[in-house]
């Protein structure tokens, strides 16, 4: 049954936790992770990229999100690779020719070079970023309160949004639980490609679609009723904010000092100075923003005197003499 259960959940599901990012306002939790996304599209810097990279992993494993970051990391090591191979196939510029593969239809003559790999990894370092980001927002940040935040602002909009960060953990769970039904018919049965599986989902998703609408229609949600919006703000708001600025204003700082200096064509030249590798530390030191402070909690002895439980991992017996002590 365990495992029935963790089938049918996707790694993009949300899951509400005790953690910092959770507990954090909608707009606090997308600004910060929405940082990330930007320092990766305003530098081009690999050594950076690779900085945000680590700082969104390190968010995402310490929100309890690690399914998410690990098949976040799936998919846009995929994509990197594609763009970079699609990069160094089209662009022929460069100096460095690593292979040369002759004339292809509709390309040319195609030659590999260094530095169209290099600017494709680039390129591809983004979109993994964007990966992993996305991965844990959609396991870390609760689709219904930010339906209630963006309400008032776009209502039909604020909807589609939640309703598809609802149904895209669900479809990929219908996927997962086809390829396992497909695999469980035995060795006999005919082996099920691609396109009837894509054709089985699809179809699943317009039916599921067309509940969604007759039960939001039952609920009212066609009227034009006002709906009163509840500011809820965490005390992990500040922290979250103040991040995200600070990432930015390094960011902008960063590339007026040259520390995203980077250039692929003609030659490779890119910028390990002590600007880069602050500006590096900085972003990866930012991932460390989910992490929970352990505090101490107190008891009230039968006197009245303040007795300290340490929660977590603390021994007993140091609970033992404070006890001793009063």
């Amino acid at each position: 049954m365990r495992f029935v259960g963790d089938l049918a959940r996707s790694p993009f599901a949300y899951v509400p936790k005790r953690a910092p990012l959770q507990l954090a306002s909608p707009g606090a939790a997308v600004a910060y992770l929405g940082a990330l996304v930007v320092v990766a599209f305003a530098c081009s810097n690999p050594l950076v990229l690779l900085a945000a990279a680590a700082a969104a992993t390190l968010a995402g494993r310490l929100a309890g999100a690690r399914d998410a970051v690990r098949v976040g990391w799936r998919m846009g090591l995929s994509l990197a690779l594609l763009i970079t191979v699609v990069n160094a196939l089209v662009y022929h510029r460069g100096e460095t020719v690593l292979a040369r593969l002759g004339h292809w239809p509709l390309l040319g003559q195609v030659d590999v070079t260094a530095q169209a790999l290099v600017a494709g990894l680039s390129y591809g370092l983004r979109a993994l970023v964007t990966m992993i980001a996305f991965a844990v927002y959609s396991a870390c940040v609760d689709p219904d309160r930010v339906l209630r935040a963006l309400r008032p602002l776009a209502r039909r909009s604020a909807l589609t949004a939640t309703l598809v960060s609802r149904l895209v953990p669900v479809a990929a769970a219908d996927a997962s639980r086809l390829r396992s039904a497909a695999q469980l018919r035995g060795p006999a049965a005919a082996e099920v490609g691609v396109a009837p599986l894509a054709r089985r989902l699809l179809a699943g998703s317009l039916d599921r679609a067309v509940d969604v609408a007759a039960t939001l229609e039952l609920r009212g949600y066609s009227l034009g009723t006002r709906a009163r919006n509840r500011r809820q703000r965490s005390r992990y708001d500040r922290r979250f904010y103040a991040v995200a600025a600070l990432l930015l204003a390094a960011t902008i700082a960063g590339k007026l000092l040259g520390a995203d200096d980077f250039h692929a064509y003609p030659s490779i030249a890119i910028a390990v100075g002590p600007a880069t590798l602050a500006l590096c530390v900085l972003i990866t030191l930012s991932g460390l923003t989910p992490l929970r402070r352990r505090t101490k909690r107190r008891l009230s002895s039968a006197d009245g005197t303040k007795i300290p439980l340490y929660g977590g991992k603390s021994s007993r017996r140091q609970m033992e003499r404070e006890v001793a002590r009063v």
